[in-house]
């Protein structure tokens, strides 16, 4: 796992947008917002580059295809991974044995969080939820989803999978998919992981095998500098 500081990328973005297809400049160029497009450009070449880090490439040179259900993935190179990012830092899961998925969220009020959660979450979640004093509810709230989120983008069903179909634990226990139903996974094939990037920050990845090591890394602050 990779933990991206966007911030020193605002002075680069020259720079960020060269690495990137034509493609990627056409769907930052769709962004009515300079700030959402600024971001968008510098997650997506400090993707890049952690990329072509591990697999000792030029982040210029990397292609990208659709997969079976719209995730992207890598053409010619046998790495898993997936990129989120949430107001100024980027989250990069890479595998080489599994599939794997992350999700990153900026920590912040949800004064709705019990409502979202029995409409949205399995019913088991939103008793937790319910349960825990309101101090320790929204962070509680933001550790459930993005554990969710980092699981179905791992399985790669996008907004076809409901979320109520699996369950995961609420802080402060460890990250664990306690069910899944419907399909032919196995709680116990997973690796989930609660993860802290960065002050303000939350987030989760989840590993299609069991007992998967992970490891938190973090680019250097002038990052950019080393896209080339």
């Amino acid at each position: 796992m990779w933990s991206i500081d966007l911030a020193p990328a605002d002075d680069a973005q020259a720079a960020c947008a060269a690495v990137l297809s034509p493609e990627e400049r056409a769907r930052a160029a769709r962004f009515l917002r300079s700030g959402d497009r600024a971001r968008f450009i510098a997650s997506h070449a400090a993707l890049r580059l952690v990329l072509a880090y591990a697999l000792g490439s030029e982040p210029r040179a990397l292609a990208f295809a659709a997969g079976p259900a719209g995730k992207p993935e890598l053409v010619g190179a046998g790495l898993a991974f997936n990129l989120s990012h949430s107001g100024d830092r980027a989250l990069v899961g890479l595998s080489t044995q599994a599939r794997i998925g992350c999700d990153l969220e900026a920590l912040r009020p949800v004064p709705d969080a019990i409502r979202i959660a029995r409409s949205t979450f399995a019913a088991d979640e939103a008793a937790g939820l319910a349960a825990l004093p309101p101090a320790a509810r929204d962070r509680a709230f933001m550790a459930v989803w993005t554990r969710k989120e980092a699981i179905v983008k791992a399985i790669g069903a996008g907004l076809s999978m409901p979320l109520d179909r699996f369950s995961v634990s609420l802080p402060p226990g460890p990250a664990t998919l306690l069910r899944i139903s419907g399909g032919r996974e196995e709680p116990a094939d997973w690796t989930l992981a609660h993860l802290e990037p960065g002050p303000g920050y939350i987030g989760a990845a989840a590993i299609a095998q069991a007992h998967a090591p992970l490891r938190l890394h973090a680019l250097p602050p002038g990052w950019p500098r080393l896209i080339g």
